[in-house]
């Protein structure tokens, strides 16, 4: 045991040195990114990349899929998909673009298990019961494969789905009442 940890110790000290902390504020280092990424990739045991959505895609299932996509995963992933947002440019690893070929190679099976079940060491948590056969996960599988045929009315519809913080949700009100003429108090600035 404590030749392991030495040989660990010394294999990581020079990385630990250079690496100027683990800030997610810093790009990850060509060494931290290929470590993750076979991580990422051994996180899905091999018979569930196989697994083919039981799910038919249809106009319905689209349309189920983007307001549950809205209401649940854009807040890191954005709407499009891009994960352009506070919570998704701040994770490590940073939520992906889930346009580019980096999640559209992976199979349905792939998709499907890291939605359902999250991956280790990432900001993806499992959002299913982990089983094989969770309809609303297999829907978002046919939205993630469509993320290109996104409209801007299809965008608009998905941001009025978008859940709202509770200071959203006061300044909207505080709007209402300043149209029908109420006197409204001017917000307090605030930071995180």
């Amino acid at each position: 045991r404590d030749v392991a940890v030495t040989g660990v110790q010394t294999c990581a000290l020079p990385i630990f040195r250079r690496a100027d902390g683990f800030s997610t504020r810093h790009a990850p280092s060509r060494v931290e990114r290929v470590v993750m990424n076979a991580l990422h990739t051994w996180s899905i045991p091999p018979d569930a990349r196989g697994a083919i959505n039981p799910v038919p895609f249809s106009a319905e299932a689209w349309a189920e899929a983007r307001a549950h996509f809205a209401d649940h995963c854009a807040s890191c992933h954005g709407n499009d998909g891009r994960g352009q947002t506070e919570l998704g440019r701040n994770l490590f690893p940073r939520a992906p673009d889930m346009t580019l070929d980096a999640t559209q190679r992976k199979t349905d099976g792939d998709l499907y298990w890291i939605i359902e079940n999250g991956v280790r060491l990432t900001g993806m948590p499992a959002w299913g019961d982990g089983g094989g056969n969770d309809v609303a996960t297999w829907k978002l599988v046919h939205f993630i494969r469509r993320l290109d045929q996104l409209t801007p009315a299809h965008l608009k519809a998905m941001a009025a789905a978008n859940p709202k913080s509770p200071a959203e949700l006061k300044e909207e009100e505080d709007d209402a009442k300043f149209l029908a003429g109420d006197d409204v108090t001017p917000p307090t600035p605030h930071h995180h």
